[in-house]
């Protein structure tokens, strides 16, 4: 079994102002827009981060889950860590899981050259978990949610080159840790105090929450060419800074020099 961290969705009142502050801080370049996601009464813009992608969510009327789940978080927020499997088998592995730890699929379609599956955030907690299995399973390969492979071409990784962990913060992380591995069929180890499950690209990393703040998507690790200059740009933008840690969205983005 193999997982990949190939997406991170995050979701907004606005769509434009998030992704405009991506660009200027990061650098990255918008890579495509699904209309179809205005079946679900949403926008969306996605980002291209090496071969795997932030996409932004906003709701465009009332009585959608994403305006729920805003509500919910008091304001912008992570919203869903989609990996990709490596094969049709280890989609429906992660499937019986869900089942078996009474998680249900939110949404799911067949088209044939590949499967969407989300798993309901209720269930898992903290976020949406999907688990998309697309024909090939090369994990820089063709992604249909990004429009199959044009994408490629627009991509910028001038200053930014990977998403490498995600953060999913809770009152009771090890409890959360270990249900989020047990669907995922993965071990959780402890890595500096944390309960972490490793991807084949990523960590997803479990952390306490802060303050009375509900379980959520919190943060991301970014693999970056120069740290100065992002913190330079955030900050010229007035934007939150911690140590190495700039915050968009409502998620903290933690800093790497890649090797």
């Amino acid at each position: 079994m193999s997982l990949v961290l190939r997406q991170i969705c995050l979701v907004s009142r606005d769509v434009a102002p998030v992704v405009r502050t991506l660009r200027d801080v990061f650098g990255l370049a918008p890579v495509y827009v699904d209309e179809a996601v205005g079946t679900y009464g949403l926008e969306n813009t996605l980002l291209g981060v090496g071969a795997q992608f932030l996409e932004v969510v906003a709701p465009v009327r009332p009585g959608t889950a994403a305006g729920r789940y805003l509500d919910r978080m008091g304001g912008d927020s992570g919203y869903m860590v989609i990996c990709q499997a490596d094969t049709r088998a280890t989609q429906e592995e992660i499937r019986a899981n869900a089942a078996a730890q009474g998680v249900r699929v939110a949404e799911e379609r067949d088209a044939g050259s590949y499967r969407m599956m989300q798993l309901h955030p209720g269930d898992m907690g903290a976020s949406f978990l999907s688990v998309p299995w697309v024909e090939g399973g090369d994990a820089e390969g063709t992604w249909p949610f990004a429009g199959v492979d044009g994408w490629r071409e627009k991509v910028t990784d001038d200053l930014v080159t990977a998403i490498t962990a995600a953060e999913l913060r809770s009152t009771d992380p090890d409890r959360l840790a270990a249900h989020w591995g047990a669907v995922a069929g993965l071990p959780v180890e402890t890595v500096g105090c944390l309960p972490t499950i490793r991807l084949r690209n990523a960590t997803l990393r479990f952390a306490e929450t802060r303050d009375t703040h509900p379980d959520c998507l919190a943060g991301l690790d970014l693999s970056v060419r120069d740290r100065r200059a992002i913190l330079d740009r955030a900050e010229a933008l007035g934007l939150p800074i911690r140590k190495q840690e700039v915050e968009i969205c409502g998620v903290r983005f933690a800093l790497t020099e890649a090797e």
